[in-house]
């Protein structure tokens, strides 16, 4: 009968863990019950948490370059196409470094993570480096990619 002591062991480790989980709800109750706490949220709370386990920013797909002869293109229409992460991200256009606003000649499509920018009826003057700007909280992505015109040989 004596070598059975030790399993008391176990009992005891699990009291401190009910020890701990007891007051915490107590704890909440008087907080709130607080003169002038005005219902705010415990310091402990940040507002922003969230953006801490933020996914991580990213093109999950880059922006391909597209090559047009003059011929075939003119009047037809170019896409540009980014897949990105998280689908919270906004994302932007540009072309040659100035943003491009949405209007009858460049459509944006966002579907999801799908990103695309729809040039219709190319012209020689769409030709130029388009960047697609993906922003989320501060911080930032970009992918680029060249759309060719080639004139006839």
């Amino acid at each position: 009968s004596e070598a059975k002591p030790p399993k008391e062991e176990t009992p005891k480790g699990i009291s401190p863990i009910k020890a701990k989980k007891t007051p915490s709800p107590a704890d909440a109750e008087r907080r709130k019950l607080r003169p002038g706490s005005g219902g705010e949220k415990p310091p402990e709370e940040p507002p922003f948490t969230y953006q801490l386990k933020a996914v991580p920013l990213k093109f999950v797909k880059e922006m391909k370059d597209i090559v047009l002869t003059e011929a075939e293109s003119v009047g037809s229409s170019a896409i540009f196409e980014v897949l990105i992460s998280p689908s919270t991200a906004i994302t932007s256009w540009m072309k040659d470094g100035s943003n491009i606003r949405e209007s009858p000649k460049h459509r944006f499509i966002a579907d999801g993570k799908d990103r695309k920018l729809h040039i219709i009826d190319v012209q020689l003057s769409d030709a130029g480096e388009y960047t697609c700007v993906l922003r989320l909280g501060n911080k930032e992505k970009t992918s680029t990619a060249k759309l060719i015109v080639e004139g006839n040989p």
